[in-house]
C-alpha cells in the first residue's frame, strides 16, 4: 500500500447553532452574521464567537479535507480568547494549514427559516471567495428551509453543510 497522498482532497464542514432573540430576558443571540456578512434579523446565533455557522463549516470542511483536527478542537468554546472572535479568524488559520492545496471549488448549503439569503447571496460569495482567495465562480451557496420541521424549521436553529475539493499545487 503506498503511503502517497492523493492530489485531490473533498471536506465536509456542518454546523448547527441555536437561535435566540437579539434583545428581551432570557438567553441572547448575537448579530447574524454569515460569511461575514450582517443580515438583518431579530434573532441571532447563540454561539461562543460571532456564531458565523457559513464560515464555521466551511473552516471544519476544510480541515476534514486534510485530515486535522476540527474546528472544536482548535478553537474550543471553553477557551476565553475565541469569547465573541470573529469567525474569519478560524477560517484564516484552516487557509494556513492548507499550504501545498488551493481550492477547487466550495458548495455549501445555509438552512434556515429567516433571515431569507437571498437578498445577499452573491454579497456573501463574493466575501467568501475573497477570503478564500478564489475567484467568486468557485463558490456557491445556497438556501434552504426546513418547512417548519424541527429546530430549524421552527426558526429556533441554524444550520449549514459545506462541501470543498482541494488539488494539490
Amino acid at each position: 500500500m503506498s503511503n502517497q497522498v492523493p492530489n485531490i482532497r473533498i471536506g465536509h464542514g456542518y454546523d448547527l447553532h441555536r437561535l435566540a432573540p437579539l434583545s428581551g430576558a432570557g438567553e441572547r443571540g448575537r448579530p447574524m452574521v454569515l460569511g461575514g456578512i450582517r443580515f438583518v434579523s431579530e434573532v441571532g446565533p447563540v454561539g461562543h464567537s460571532d456564531g458565523d455557522a457559513l464560515l464555521h463549516a466551511v473552516t471544519d470542511a476544510i480541515l476534514g479535507a486534510l485530515a486535522l483536527p476540527d474546528i472544536g478542537q482548535l478553537f474550543p468554546d471553553t477557551d476565553p480568547k475565541w469569547a465573541g472572535a470573529n469567525s474569519e479568524t478560524f477560517l484564516a488559520e484552516a487557509l494556513k494549514l492548507a499550504a501545498g492545496w488551493k481550492i477547487v471549488n466550495l458548495d455549501a448549503t445555509v438552512i434556515l427559516e429567516k433571515p431569507k439569503i437571498g437578498a445577499k447571496k452573491e454579497e456573501v460569495r463574493k466575501n467568501l471567495a475573497r477570503i478564500l482567495g478564489v475567484d467568486q465562480g468557485q463558490v456557491n451557496i445556497k438556501g434552504k428551509t426546513h418547512e417548519r420541521v424541527d429546530a430549524v424549521g421552527e426558526g429556533r436553529a441554524i444550520e449549514v453543510h459545506a462541501v470543498i475539493l482541494l488539488s494539490r499545487v
